[in-house]
This record gives structure tokens, sequence and C-alpha cells, in this order.
């Protein structure tokens, strides 16, 4: 291995005055440790001896510390008021409020509820630690907060790394967090998923060869080998196992080997073998060189057995924190002796919630686990045990975590001591992660071709109906009326079929959220690939209607003419998909947001300029058709369609009036003795109405059809733009 090189220029850097390496000397070069570290990888972790004085110690530990850590969240509660006479009379108790309002005969009284009281512990590699409890005792709660997912200043207390406060930005870079749902791409496979991950996670400095060794031996640390190229699988398509699923939704966090690891429910919904098969894959992460700390309901026996520290939790309070080897006794002098028979967790969590029933509830245990607490560090004093954790800085631990070959995503060289300058908010550049991400999207969405095939089907559909009822149209007047119908509905239509984008992010969120939360990737990478990705199937689709519906309804203007109809469809188009993207980054739910969408582009349409023109809209709403995405393609299409044709000659004049039905001949001597009133000269072939004409009637004066074009896409930029800015403001992922 590779790795003595960075250890000389470490030793020389603090030979002199015999001065420690800062943190910001040791980040320096993590890069090109990671990149030496890469060559001979293999599944497991290289530990290497470090060179130095005879004082250093041989073992390497990190020690996270948690003290004191407390959080509560308003409730609201109700309050009836007593009523004298004929009402209730009864007052329903309520928590010591901090505001009323008053709400008819009831009273809204907002209380704190508190989540985590006072907890204290700690975490360090090589162990795992298992917070317990029953549904609402604090375990994802106390997760979070490890995991600083915690809004600042609603969580009081301190979280320490060796005796270190840890920085936002540093702990991104060392920890991972897995959340309790499995949130995954249907259609990858297992390796493409880790390698997806590797991509985003791992520095850029490494070569895509070297990412893939690490992925090769994630793949076999995890076991799952045997499941390596199979699809992850949804409801629809058959994948991997759901102890497999899990396993996966681990490595995707780990890609980067952190320090630190917090897991939120592993084993929820698995059976007892996957389960354990879980927790054996985070033991083996735990003797790498990582704090795993991890919530779980009941573990079975076995997953017992490889459990290291437990905490367990009642109503945010501390009953437990030790070894699984001294539960026995804790219980025993608490009164209340776990039989020989009996699984030790599962009796303590029974008799923590009968506690929680009776009156008292589990109080007298919390105050039992304080006093038993300091009567262990009393007797570990006595006994003059020398503690082996905690005696390396940060600074110093970090050194021999990278010389065990961890990696330490994203950072880079640089000359400055501070350590947050030092470790990037980001492992790759914007560039290279639009490539990625257009990658995964495009990959995911072509083994699902059945999406795009029904949005194929819906537009081919609808301009085959359509050209069939609009089959070649004259330049009659009725002509005219049949064309401003056929151009309403079918600008319409376009916006329409574009609503199937809403459910593509609804269906990413939460994946967008979990990898953004750790910063794997910018979320403006994300919006631009989202749009790149959009474009080749909304080029496809507008052609598809574009050819179908221009030559069968007889639209005028050659081939010139139906390359402008096919790029206004094309960025109607775009514009209805930019605008669904940005309400999906608004609206959590499908349902509600079809019921937006609908709406909305039905108000478009209303105030397009089709049913009412714009000089007849009331001037308070007037502001609304200038709004409306569907009049710009509308007016654009209409005035490729309305420029030098003639729609009104000679005896035409009569058709939208009761005298189209006299005959031919009579028509002659109606027009020959209007030419005689108004003298000029009418004839049967005299151009009484022009294209010019029919869009001074519908009030289309004020852009260009080439104006109408860039301001249709200059909407879909603005949407984009908004979609970006919601997911900046609504995807912080924490709690308040």
């Amino acid at each position: 291995m590779k790795m003595a090189p960075f250890y000389d220029r470490r030793e020389a850097a603090t030979s002199n005055a015999g001065a420690s390496p800062t943190l910001g000397e040791l980040l320096k070069y993590v890069g090109e440790v990671s990149r030496d570290g890469y060559e001979d990888e293999t599944a497991s972790h290289h530990v290497l001896e470090m060179r130095g004085t005879g004082n250093e110690p041989r073992s390497l530990p990190f020690i996270l510390s948690f003290n004191n850590l407390t959080y509560s969240v308003k409730v609201r509660s109700k309050m009836a008021i007593p009523v004298m006479f004929g009402g209730r009379t009864s007052l329903s108790r309520a928590p010591p409020a901090t505001s009323v309002v008053a709400a008819g005969d009831e009273r809204l009284f907002h209380s704190h509820k508190v989540l985590l009281n006072d907890i204290s512990g700690q975490a360090k590699d090589g162990e795992i630690l298992a917070v317990l409890g029953a549904s609402g005792s604090g375990k994802s709660t106390l997760i979070d907060a490890l995991a600083n997912r915690i809004a600042k200043g609603s969580l009081k207390g301190t979280v320490t790394l060796n005796g270190e406060q840890l920085e936002s930005r540093l702990l991104k870079v060392i920890s991972a967090y897995v959340m309790q749902d499995d949130l995954l791409f249907p259609m990858l496979t297992v390796e493409e998923t880790l390698m997806f991950a590797a991509e985003f996670r791992l520095p850029r400095m490494l070569s895509k060869s070297k990412k893939k060794l690490r992925v090769e031996a994630l793949i076999d640390q995890l076991g799952l080998r045997n499941a390596a190229n199979t699809v992850i699988g949804d409801e629809g398509h058959r994948g991997v196992s759901g102890g497999e699923r899990r396993r996966v939704s681990i490595g995707i966090d780990i890609v980067h080997d952190p320090i630190i690891l917090l897991l939120d429910e592993p084993t929820s919904g698995l059976d007892s073998t996957s389960a354990y098969m879980v927790i054996k894959v985070l033991q083996r992460i735990a003797q790498s060189g990582s704090i795993v700390i991890m919530s779980i309901h009941q573990p079975s026996y076995r997953i017992l057995g490889l459990l290291d520290r437990l905490l367990f939790l009642s109503r945010g309070q501390t009953v437990y924190s030790g070894s699984p080897s001294n539960l026995s006794l804790y219980f025993s002098e608490f009164g209340h002796p776990i039989p020989d028979k009996e699984n030790r967790t599962e009796y303590a969590l029974d008799l923590i919630r009968e506690l929680e029933g009776s009156p008292g509830g589990a109080k007298s245990l919390v105050e039992f686990n304080k006093s038993w607490q300091l009567r262990k560090r009393f007797r570990s004093r006595n006994s003059n045990e020398t503690p082996t954790y905690g005696r390396l800085s940060l600074k110093e631990a970090i050194s021999a975590s990278i010389s065990r070959g961890k990696l330490v995503s994203g950072a880079g060289v640089s000359n400055d001591i501070n350590p947050n300058s030092l470790v990037p908010t980001y492992a790759n550049s914007m560039w290279m992660e639009l490539v990625v991400l257009s990658k995964r999207s495009l990959t995911n969405s072509r083994r699902m071709p059945e999406i795009f095939g029904t949005r194929l089907c819906a537009v081919v559909i609808t301009g085959l109906i359509l050209a069939t009822i609009f089959w070649n149209l004259d330049n009659s007047p009725k002509g005219v009326q049949e064309r401003l119908g056929f151009f309403a509905f079918a600008m319409s239509t376009t916006f329409y079929t574009c609503t199937d984008a809403l459910p593509v992010f609804l269906q990413e969120r939460y994946i967008f959220m979990r990898e953004t939360s750790y910063n794997a990737y910018r979320r403006s990478s994300y919006v631009l690939s989202n749009s790149i990705v959009s474009i080749p199937s909304n080029i496809l689709l507008s052609f598809a209607f574009a050819s179908i519906t221009f030559w069968a309804v007889g639209l005028d203007g050659g081939f010139p003419g139906f390359f402008f109809y096919y790029f206004i469809i094309l960025a109607s188009f775009w514009a209805a998909t930019s605008f669904v993207s940005f309400v999906s980054g608004i609206v959590p739910h499908a349902m509600l947001g079809y019921t937006i969408v609908v709406a909305i582009l039905a108000y478009f349409l209303l105030f397009s300029g089709f049913f009412i023109n714009r000089d007849r809209i009331p001037a308070y709403w007037l502001w609304f058709h200038y709004l409306s995405l569907v009049k710009y393609p509308y007016e654009a299409v209409l005035q490729n369609e309305f420029q030098n044709q003639c729609f009104v000659r000679g005896t035409q004049i009569f058709d939208n009036t009761p005298l189209v039905e006299i005959d031919d001949s009579m028509k002659e001597r109606l027009l020959q003795s209007i030419s005689a009133s108004l003298g000029v000269n009418f004839t049967v072939n005299t151009c009484l109405s022009t294209g010019a004409d029919v869009l001074k009637q519908q009030g289309i004066t004020d852009l260009s059809k080439w104006n109408c074009l860039l301001v249709t896409i200059a909407w879909g930029l603005f949407f984009r733009i908004l979609f970006y800015f919601s997911l900046l403001i609504g995807s912080k992922n924490k709690r308040r």
C-alpha cells in the first residue's frame, strides 16, 4: 500500500517544535490518500501501523458524545368553556398553555410537548449503539438530533466528536444518515444504484475505475453479490428482496465510508433472518472503524448478541444506558429480575410500557437509572479503570482513520488552515453532477417505456381525433370559425397532456431530499438535469402531433408554416412541463397537484382570448389574460395561419346571416345592389375579408408570432427558476 509517503510528510510537518498537525493540515491530504488507497482495495479495510513516537497510542478511536439533549415542539389542545345554563359544565384538562385563541365556545391552548428530555450518552467506533423504546419514545427524534436534522435553536445540548464541536459542513462529509424508508429508483440494478452513489459522493480526483473498485468491494461487504445485476423493483416490477433492498439503502449512504453512520429503524418490516443479516452488515461496518448508531424497535435474541450498547427511552427520557450484558443486573437491582428464558429486551420493553401506563409513569425507572449510572461511575473510579477511548483528539483520530483507508468525501487540497474551507460543499463539479443525474434519470426512464408510451398514445390519439373532425378545412367564414376552435383545443391539449410530469418529481421528492441533505449534488444541477431530460420526449411528442394535424386539417404556410407550427407546439410542451414541475415542487400530494394543475390550465384557456376577445375582458381580469400560458401559443398559431389568405369572397359575405339560405343568383343581385349603394365594385371574386381582418377581429395585435414563441419559451424558463426556489426553500428536511 502507498500511504506511507503521506505519513512521512505528516511527520515532517509535525517535527518542527513537536507540534501536532491541525485538522486542516490532515484534510489537505485526504484526496491523495484516497487515490493511493484504492489501488489495492479489497472488501476489507487495511489497518496500517502509524510511525511516530513511542507514546502514540496504537488504538485509533472516535467517540461521539451527546450531552443534555432537549427538544420540544408546540402542540395545540382544545379546552371547552363551561356554560352556566344548558351548556357543557365540564372543563377538559389541558397542559400549561403559552397562548389562548378563542374559537366559539372552545379555546385553543398552545403547549409544549417534550420529545427529548436531557438525553446523554456516548457512542464509539467499532461498536453499535442501539436506541430502543416503544413508539413515541423519541428514538427517531434522537437519531435526527445526532444527524443535525433539527433546526438550530430548537435543540438544546451539545454533540461532540472526540470532545470537539462538529460543524455542520464537516458532519455532512464524515457522516451518513439512512432513513427508515427505502428510497431507491426501481428500475436501476443494485450495482448501478451503488455506482451512481459513488459518482456523487466519492472525491472528484478518483477515476471511474477506482470508483468501480469501491462499489465492487461494497457489494461484497453488504453480501449483495448474487443480486448485483437485479433491478431494485417496486409494486409493478419484481426486484430484490426486502432485506437486500435495505442493504442497498445502507450501501448508497456508506459508499464514501463515513466515520459516523446513523440509521432509523434499519430492520423495520424485515423478517428475522433479513433483519439479522442487516445488523451483521452494520457490525462489519462498525468494526471497519465507524460509529454506528441506530434505532430499533424490538431486536431478537440473535440481534441482541451483535449490539454493543443499548439506550432505552421512555417518552423522551433515558431509562437505561449501558451494555446488553448489564441489562439483567440492572433490572434485578430495580426489583424486577428478568427470567432466565426470557428475551431481555422484550422483557425490558414490556416492563417500560407497563410503567408508562401506571399513574406515576416511568419516573421511578428514570430516577433509578440516574442513581445506577452514578454508582457505576463511582465503581469505575475506585477500580482505577483507565478509559481506552477519548485519548486522541479529533485531528489525530481523523489521521488514524485515513491511515486505515477510510474516505472523507470531497476533501481537496488547500493551504488554508480552516478545516471548513478544506471540505468543499460538493464532491463534484456542477457539470459532472449534471451528467450523472441525467444519465441516471434516462436509465431509469428507459426501463419503464410504458410511461412515455402512454403519453405518446394520448398525443397521437388526440391528434388523430382532431385531424378527422377538422379534416381539410376550407377558407370560408365557417372555416375561419372551425380553425379558431381547432387551434384553441390543440393548444390547450398540449398543456393538459403534460400533467403526467406531475408524479415524476413527487416520486423522486424524498430521494432528492435524502441526497441533497448530505450535499450529494446541487439543487441547481437537479433542476437543469430535470429540464434537459424532458426535452427529447417533448421533441418526439411535438413532432408526432404536428405532423398528424397540420396536413390533415389543411393549415396554411407550407413547410415554413409547418416548422413554425411544430416549434410553437414544442415551446408549449416546454412551458407546460416547466409549470407542472413547479407545481410538483410546492404540492406534496399527487391528487392535490392534479386538481391545482387542471384548474389553473382551465383558467388559462378561459382567458386565452378564444372565448372572449381581449378588448371585452373586464379591466380587473385583464392581468390574468397576460399571465395565461395558452394565450401566447394560441396567438402565434393564429398569426401563422391567417397571413395572406382570403376568407370571405363575394357572396360569402352572406354565409353567417339569415340570407345564407337564398339561391346564388339572388345573392349576386344583392351584392350588385350593395356595390351600387356604396359606389364600390363588388364581384363574386372580390376579397372582402383577409387573414389580417380575422386577427384584428380576434384582438390579436400586441405581439408578432415570433415574439409569442419567445414569450412561451421565457415562461418555461421562469417556471424552472421558480421550481429551483421551491426546492431550495421546501427541501430543508429539518425539524423545527
